[in-house]
């Protein structure tokens, strides 16, 4: 059975026509070609299908797309503005907080729901928080680091 389901994926309008069955990760990646978002494990154990969901941090393996109708979708292929690096991207970048890459979409993704979350920001918290994403390469310092200078800068900001 299909049903009809509208998404705002980021920031554009998609309407589609989904099995009953259909996954958000398959719609994102089968559908609408949004492969920055990664299978990993299939079972919301790895994090690598990690996006938000009206803001919130999801593993989209997890969620029947029709369950996301109405809703709004950030995948990794919107979190950069006008061709320009968002700041955690670029701090991935400098913090070498990636090896092979396949985790880093859902690694990037996490940690700007995680900055938006309610936590003690501090280091051991975004270790806590990053918990859910695996890296098979084992870049966690760095991407820890990454995360960490952000966190910084955000705190510097705020008080300010």
């Amino acid at each position: 059975m299909k049903y009809s389901v509208t998404l705002r994926v980021n920031g554009k309008e998609q309407k589609l026509n989904l099995d009953a069955r259909a996954t958000l990760l398959n719609a994102l990646r089968e559908i609408l070609h949004l492969t920055g978002t990664k299978k990993g494990c299939d079972q919301g154990q790895c994090g690598s299908c990690t996006v938000l969901l009206n803001g919130k941090r999801v593993n989209s393996c997890l969620v029947l797309a029709v369950m996301a109708d109405g809703k709004t979708v950030t995948t990794i292929e919107g979190v950069s503005s006008n061709g320009e690096l968002h700041p955690l991207q670029q701090s991935f970048l400098s913090h070498d907080g990636l090896q092979c890459g396949y985790c880093t979409p859902g690694q990037i993704v996490s940690a700007l729901g995680f900055l938006n979350e309610p936590w003690d920001k501090t280091p051991e918290a975004v270790q806590i928080g990053m918990s859910g994403n695996l890296c098979r390469c084992g870049a966690y310092p760095n991407i820890a680091s990454a995360i960490e200078e952000i966190r910084s800068s955000i705190q510097e900001a705020a008080s300010s």
